[in-house]
């Protein structure tokens, strides 16, 4: 049996390696749109989630989502 300080160690580094490739594919400007897939979901299974400050790279990413008016949606149904 294995001792569970053992495994927690081993995800740790299983973690901190992938985190890391991701990472550095990112900053290489080598990332394929896979991997831009893998990255949102490595964020999104690990419980990481921004808030979109005035002049971050998420505001500007969330500044080019049209804002939705109900009333003018309803009107193209």
């Amino acid at each position: 049996m294995r001792n569970n300080r053992t495994s927690e160690d081993s995800f740790e580094e299983l973690h901190s390696l992938v985190t890391n490739e991701i990472i550095g594919r990112l900053q290489k400007g080598e990332a394929s749109t896979a991997d831009l897939r893998a990255a949102i979901e490595w964020l999104k299974v690990n419980d990481i989630t921004g808030v979109a400050v005035e002049g971050s790279p998420l505001a500007g990413l969330a500044g080019l989502i049209p804002e939705l008016d109900f009333d003018e949606v309803q009107r193209h149904v």
